[in-house]
Order: structure tokens, then C-alpha cells, then sequence
């Protein structure tokens, strides 16, 4: 197995700590310890702890795309995977014990204290929405009478919403539940 490079170990546990505990509640001295690095070695790669957070959010926006590739690249046709989509967020809530959305979760933290996240996690969730576009348009190329936009920004929402409602709930029903929404909206 390759050795992990500092800066990715430090980049992972910085992720797993701001993720499970948030990011104003991790101290760089707490990274410094689970990371087992000096305080050297993090300023080497990072030169405040929201460079550390830019370097999380990028990981996760990277990790999530990647995931999703993975997960729909079996599957064919259109519709098939905007479904997928759903399950893959399903996925993610259950691999997370219903924990949330990583980008929902620092917006909701940092606000808009920090433009550049925020700015960050609009463009992430700008990208997801037009990712569904793609599959929204791919779906629609031999079929008339589809409102792309808003069959769009109803697909968006509706994952977006049972994210966040199987985070407060803690139970993935929500997902079936909009599947089932937009399987009639598909047909």
C-alpha cells in the first residue's frame, strides 16, 4: 500500500474533523494531534485553517463527482440515471449515518463570513444542478413537451430536500419518497 503524503493526511483528518465536528469547532492543535505531524508540516502546506478548508471543500466536490461517475457507470440510458442520482445520495446519507451534505453543513456554519466558501458551495451545488441538466436534456432529446428547467430545478430540489430531511430524521425514507416523485415526473 503507498504511503500517504503528509499533505493528504493532514487534508484527511482536517476533512473527517470538520465534517463530524464542524469546522469552527476543530482547533488547528487538535489536526496537528490526529494528523501526527509538527506544527511545521501544516504550515508548510497551509498557510491559515481556511486554506485547510478550501482544501476540503475541493476534496469533497472532487470525491463527489468521481463517486457518482462510479456509481451510474454501469448504467444506461437517461432515465435510469437521474434515478441513480437519487440512490447515490441515498447512499451517501447512509455511508454518513445521516450526518449531511458536506457543503450544506460549512454554509450553514461560515455563512457568509466567508465569500470565498460560499461562493464555493454555490458553484458546488450549481455544478450538481447542472449535471441533472445534462441528464434532464439527454432524457428529453426524443420527447416532447419537457419543461428542462423546471423538471431541473424539481429533481434539485427534491434531493436536495430529502438530504436534509434524512439528516434530521436519520432514515433514508425520504429518498424513496421523491423517487417516487420523480419516477411519475420521468413517465
Amino acid at each position: 500500500m503507498k504511503k500517504e503524503k503528509v499533505k493528504e493526511r493532514i487534508i484527511r483528518v482536517a476533512s473527517d474533523l470538520f465534517y463530524r465536528q464542524g469546522f469552527n469547532s476543530t482547533g488547528i492543535n487538535q489536526i496537528i494531534a490526529e494528523a501526527d505531524i509538527a506544527i511545521g508540516s501544516l504550515y508548510n502546506h497551509f498557510s491559515s485553517k481556511n486554506d485547510l478548508l478550501q482544501a476540503y471543500l475541493f476534496k469533497e466536490e472532487s470525491e463527489w463527482f468521481k463517486g457518482f461517475e462510479v456509481y451510474s457507470a454501469k448504467i444506461s440510458g437517461s432515465r435510469e440515471k437521474i434515478l441513480s442520482l437519487i440512490d447515490y445520495r441515498k447512499s451517501l446519507q447512509k455511508s454518513s449515518k445521516f450526518a449531511g451534505c458536506h457543503f450544506i453543513k460549512i454554509i450553514s456554519e461560515v455563512g457568509d463570513s466567508s465569500p470565498v466558501v460560499s461562493d464555493f458551495v454555490k458553484q458546488h451545488k450549481l455544478k450538481q444542478k447542472e449535471m441533472i441538466r445534462k441528464l434532464i436534456d439527454e432524457y428529453a432529446e426524443n420527447k416532447k413537451n419537457i419543461d428542462a428547467d423546471l423538471m431541473t430545478e424539481n429533481i434539485f430540489l427534491l434531493i436536495e430536500g430529502a438530504v436534509v430531511s434524512s439528516t434530521i430524521n436519520k432514515n433514508p425514507d425520504s429518498f424513496d419518497r421523491i423517487r417516487k416523485m420523480i419516477e411519475a415526473q420521468l413517465s
